[in-house]
């Protein structure tokens, strides 16, 4: 669920803020650059890593003025770092925090970092990740880009704000997951307009907060990731050896986004420096039976339809699948386009599942394929990942318009039951390893 939204007034603005969490230590998060807070709820990565957050910590977190759900001011009024060190204090203040972890990510660091130096008393201790102490490159400070480099940045995004423009650099692992560039499309749009973000970034450039550095007094801990496309690690290293016993942590992974990639060792790692106990982590991995439905032929009947007309029959579609993913005990875990993909204890129910879908939707006018595999998945928070979400993909696409068809690892699962099947002989599935036997369901 979404929590609550608050407003606190600092000076003549108001700052948007939500709280997170009973834990012990107060926790503030200053996101980098943009942020929505009701938004950024509904990608599950991010809502997995808040709440992993929030597990162990009282999590504070506010949209910056001029960003997300916090006054918007003019793009020539934008706020300076003192003025964001207020609006900091003014929402501590606000929900009764005297001193807190002050966790700054990615532009949000040069802020953490000044509020550590400058309010010392409210400070227990100073997280970073993804951070910089410059972001003009010098000859001093050689790994940062140059100015031509953010120039032609600046024109960039505001040709293109609002679209998937940047997931290359800042999340080259999830750059064509096409549910993560709507969202990261969406997520800008509803975080700042064009002027604003584009402002904000020009302000960022001009921020060199190395003189401060040594005059750090509280516990620190410096993240980063070691193949970081937009903030080199260089970096970081730079700042942890310019801060009195600070300690510096790398990953390995090119993402700069905080919430995508691996980010298990990165929670772990920030747990244990806050509480001194290292998480026991859940289980992160099970077995399921995963089904992919895909609509046949969706491009021409869009097209021959209209736009209108289809969202509204993909609506209605979908809310039938999910119906009958329910009734069968499954879960739908993510609705991509005009795909499905849900997730079965086992594979009985998976393909009666598969079947009733077919039957109902053939109501609507519409033709689906479905892939149907059982394996070990990945556990990303409300999601799945891992090799054999990807075989069940690979699966429902080698699939005939309204078949069902199966790996042979389901079929072997369901000796013994009344589903009789076909043999459609060897497959390679592209990007996974070997060759594969497919099975197609008869129709009972």
């Amino acid at each position: 669920m979404v929590p609550t939204t608050h407003y606190a007034k600092s000076g003549d603005v108001h700052i948007a803020y939500q709280v997170v969490g009973e834990g012990p230590v107060d926790l503030v998060l200053i996101h980098g650059w943009i942020s929505h807070l009701e938004y950024q709820w509904e990608d599950p990565a991010l809502a997995r890593f808040l709440n992993r957050l929030a597990s162990f910590s009282r999590l504070i977190v506010f949209d910056k003025r001029g960003t997300g759900l916090s006054d918007r001011v003019a793009e020539s009024a934008l706020p300076t770092l003192e003025q964001r060190m207020d609006d900091i204090r003014t929402v501590m203040d606000a929900v009764g925090s005297s001193r807190a972890v002050i966790f700054g990510v990615s532009e949000g660091g040069p802020l953490s970092t000044l509020f550590a130096a400058t309010y010392p008393a409210r400070t227990a201790a100073l997280i970073m990740y993804g951070a910089y102490a410059k972001y003009i490159r010098a000859d001093d400070y050689p790994w940062a880009p140059t100015r031509e480099q953010h120039e032609a940045a600046f024109i960039a995004y505001e040709r293109h704000w609002g679209t998937p423009i940047g997931l290359k650099i800042l999340a080259p692992s999830s750059a064509d997951d096409e549910r993560v560039r709507q969202w990261w499309a969406h997520y800008m749009r509803v975080s700042a307009s064009p002027g604003a973000g584009v402002t904000l970034y020009r302000m960022n450039v001009e921020v060199d907060i190395r003189a401060i550095l040594p005059t750090i007094r509280v516990p620190t801990l410096i993240l980063h990731r070691s193949g970081d496309r937009l903030v080199s690690s260089q970096g970081a290293r730079y700042m942890a050896g310019q801060i009195p016993d600070a300690k510096f942590v790398e990953f390995p992974g090119d993402d700069h986004i905080l919430w995508i990639g691996n980010t298990d060792p990165l929670l772990a790692e920030i747990q244990e420096f806050l509480t001194g106990k290292p998480p026991i982590l859940e289980a992160d991995r099970v077995l399921a039976t995963v089904l992919f439905i895909d609509i046949v032929q969706s491009t021409q009947r869009a097209t021959a339809i209209g736009d209108s007309r289809w969202r509204d029959l993909v609506n209605n579609y979908q809310q039938h699948v999910g119906k009958e993913v329910a009734r069968l005990g499954g879960r739908v875990v993510n609705t991509a386009g005009d795909g499905v993909f849900a997730t079965f204890a086992g594979p009985a129910r998976a393909i009666e599942c598969a079947r009733a879908v077919r039957d109902v939707v053939a109501t609507l006018g519409l033709a689906i394929r479905c892939g149907i595999h059982t394996g070990e998945c990945v556990i990303e928070g409300d999601d799945l990942a891992g090799i054999a979400v990807h075989i069940g993909a690979r699966v429902a696409a080698r699939a005939e318009p309204g078949e069902i068809l199966l790996s042979s690892t389901v079929k072997d699962l369901i000796a013994g039951s009344k589903v009789e099947c076909s043999d459609r002989g060897s497959h390679i599935l592209k990007g996974v390893p070997g060759r594969w036997r497919l099975f197609a369901v008869k129709d009972s």
